[in-house]
């Protein structure tokens, strides 16, 4: 569709619910003031990172999508006349939950959500405990500036839910996160680890020929025990960074991004012409053992 301002909000959040989402409010309304037109929020924007922990309790911070949260953020998108991309923790129902995005337009209309597909298992990450893996598929939303893409945190690891998403026409490509690095670590491994996980990124643009939006959480957690990183990108549709965020400080930022250099790339850098589909069949499989 051509230019567009995208506003990514880095940001801490503390334990009650109320404080952050306010604070995401007043993030949106300084992106809209420096002229975002579509805003990307981080993964689970309206609490701490709470899946350090299994503990029962915390499934009272769910809500219902489109519930409480999203009639908010409706409002303030049709006042500012921008897309908000909110990531939340979704109660489906008694006992079902989600690790949830939902995607509001620039008139304030609720667009529809995704559901993150892959859920991660890990020391200080125990979202299986928490979280159903999502059910709705891969998701593509025709907002007012652009059809964007959505995937969450886990997802960037996999190069197949970027290649799907991207071939159902996202045109910029989103990824709301909270991922950081345990304080007790050394530097050479929190470095390798931020390396990992933008260049596999920074792989998606350039194999999909899309801008990539990857906006992460920042600051202290877990009583200190773990640090969130920060550092969120954009990366144009040859994986060149535009912008780069510190591994320090809340930001709200805007970059432009024009999406009309995919076809430059993609005509350029002929990938997505050049894909053998024929041979791709062994790919759903687990593993090529003869099993």
């Amino acid at each position: 569709m051509g230019k567009v301002k995208v506003g990514l909000v880095q940001m801490s959040c503390v334990k009650e619910k109320q404080p952050n989402l306010d604070k995401a409010i007043r993030e949106i309304r300084n992106a809209a003031a420096q002229g975002a037109q579509i805003v990307c929020l981080q993964e689970l924007f309206t609490s701490l990172y709470f899946c350090d922990v299994e503990d029962y309790e915390n499934f009272k911070l769910a809500e219902a999508i489109p519930g409480p949260s999203t009639d908010v953020l409706s409002a303030v998108a049709k006042e500012l006349n921008v897309v908000i991309i909110a990531s939340l923790f979704e109660k489906r129902t008694e006992g079902l939950y989600h690790n949830t995005t939902a995607v509001i337009d620039a008139d304030g209309t609720y667009l529809g959500k995704y559901r993150k597909m892959h859920i991660p298992d890990d020391p200080a990450f125990y979202e299986k405990f928490y979280f159903t893996p999502g059910d709705l598929g891969y998701k593509v939303f025709q907002t007012k500036y652009a059809k964007i893409g959505i995937l969450i945190c886990w997802d960037q690891w996999y190069p197949e839910a970027s290649r799907i998403t991207a071939l159902m026409g996202a045109e910029i490509m989103f990824y709301p996160t909270a991922i950081g690095w345990a304080t007790d670590q050394d530097e050479a491994t929190n470095k390798e680890q931020y390396d990992a996980w933008q260049t596999i990124q920074r792989s998606h643009a350039v194999a999909n020929g899309v801008h990539v939006v990857s906006v992460n959480r920042v600051g202290f957690e877990q009583d200190g025990a773990m640090k969130f990183w920060g550092g969120s990108f954009v990366a144009n549709p040859q994986g060149t960074l535009m912008y780069l965020a510190d591994h320090e400080n809340e930001i709200t930022t805007v970059v432009e991004v024009d999406t009309k250099l995919t076809d430059h790339y993609r005509t350029h850098w002929p990938f997505l012409r050049d894909r053998r589909i024929d041979s791709y069949q062994p790919i759903t499989k687990r593993y090529l053992d003869g099993e």
